[in-house]
């Protein structure tokens, strides 16, 4: 396959070619660290980390809240005062080794290496050290500083990990890249927006009697599962409006999963809240009128959807639901990048240009760290070539996703500050 990397110095490409086997050793000591979350210990990886950035001569600076889940920044001085940066988390999920075929730990079998984060996310990061050690061995000097920020605890979205580093003020970037795996199954994509969300506790009370009589009682269950039904009527059926910008990548998105899920559906994803069911409980006896019962609710709303303003109308159909009340709630905002913003532009075109293919930008269906940049103000998008094998048994990413992703974080700079003419995004 042709790559375009014209955009990128000799002397970096050079360093870059023929660095296969380097890539997937390292890779390989990435997975031997077990950072299973929880517990998340990650101390020792990070270890590894630090001393691999400062044996390529890179200064680095630990942030740490919690001793056991420290988070790693490393600084490439560039030609300017701008910074990109690349983002990661060095935690997985757990998994449980008497269900795998290969180690969870690591193990190659030809053009596939197996392991526990081997796409989420622990390839593209060693595709990140990759691209350091590049820009070190070439001794190149990068267009703009460049930041890698690998943390702890993302799997549990815990304080320690990017929050700690947030709030610690170290961070000032211009653009940011996240290296979660946005493309699988041949289609590849950067995802651009994130949605919001309101989790809800609805509790009902209700009156106890004898299950043989309870047209004495009053059902607490009857009267959460009407409530629930209520809610999902008058939220659940109501078209979001949506401005010009968060249209465009809703319609970009709906091409997207239209394969996977179908098209209808693919738009009501988007086009509409999403409303899950995710626990109800209640009741003692299959023999008494239950006087109490609690459900747990999951609602996404696509990017540029108030949620506040969203969350207020919930709260006042709950009002209105006799022995109904929100016991608890936690809520967020989506975030987006314009599909004009130079970032998303640069991160597609870099993707395009390696892979050869269309690369579509997207919204995600749930939310993740690019939101915690994004309020800081800071443009942020995900992007990694890999499998549809996140969280899942042998988990596995490939050689050539290895390249690709290094060969994109490598020639990402370049791209941000126009040092040539864009390679055009092959048609769909």
């Amino acid at each position: 396959m042709s790559r375009d990397m014209s955009l990128v110095p000799t002397a970096l490409r050079t360093a870059i070619d023929g660095r296969d086997e380097t890539l997937v050793d390292r890779l390989l000591e990435l997975l031997a660290f077990d950072t299973s979350n929880p517990p998340g210990e990650t101390g020792a990886i990070v270890d590894y980390l630090d001393a691999e950035f400062q044996s390529l001569g890179i200064v680095t600076e630990r942030i740490v809240t919690d001793p056991v889940k420290p988070n790693l920044l490393a600084t490439i001085p560039g030609s300017s005062d701008r910074t990109l940066l690349y983002n990661g988390h060095v935690d997985t999920v757990p998994y449980d080794a008497t269900a795998w075929e290969r180690d969870p730990l690591g193990e190659r079998d030809g053009e596939r290496i197996y392991g526990r984060g081997a796409t989420d996310m622990k390839g593209p990061l060693a595709a990140m050290l990759d691209v350091a050690s590049a820009y070190a061995e070439s001794d190149t000097e990068p267009p703009v500083t460049l930041e890698f920020a690998f943390v702890s605890d993302e799997e549990i979205a815990g304080e320690p990990g990017l929050p700690a580093l947030l709030e610690s003020d170290r961070i000032d970037a211009d653009w940011c890249v996240i290296g979660e795996t946005t493309c699988e199954g041949g289609r590849h994509s950067v995802t651009v927006a994130d949605k919001g969300s309101v989790w809800l506790t609805l509790e009902s009370e209700g009156e106890a009697a004898h299950g043989s009589r309870p047209m004495l009682g009053e059902n607490a269950i009857d009267r959460l599962c009407e409530a629930i039904e209520r809610v999902r009527r008058e939220f659940g059926t109501e078209q979001f409006e949506l401005d010009a910008e968060v249209a465009a990548i809703v319609a970009e998105s709906v091409k997207y999963y239209a394969p996977a899920m179908g098209e209808a559906a693919a738009r009501e994803l988007f086009e509409y809240p999403t409303i899950n069911l995710g626990t109800i409980e209640g009741g003692e006896s299959v023999n008494s009128v239950p006087a109490r019962a609690r459900a747990r609710l999951d609602f996404r709303l696509t990017a540029g959807v108030e949620t506040r303003d969203v969350l207020q109308d919930i709260r006042d159909c709950a009002d209105d639901c006799e022995g109904v009340r929100i016991a608890d709630v936690s809520w967020s905002v989506g975030t987006y990048e314009p599909l004009s913003s130079p970032l998303v532009s640069a991160v597609t075109e870099a993707a395009a240009a390696v892979s050869g293919d269309h690369v579509y930008r997207r919204s995600a269906t749930g939310g993740g760290d690019a939101k915690k940049f994004r309020r800081t103000g800071i443009p942020t998008v995900e992007f990694g070539f890999g499998t549809d094998t996140v969280h899942a048994v042998d988990e596995y990413t490939t050689v050539e996703a290895l390249i690709e992703n290094s060969l994109v974080y490598a020639s990402l700079p370049y791209r941000l500050v126009g040092g040539g003419e864009p390679s055009s995004v092959p048609d769909q």
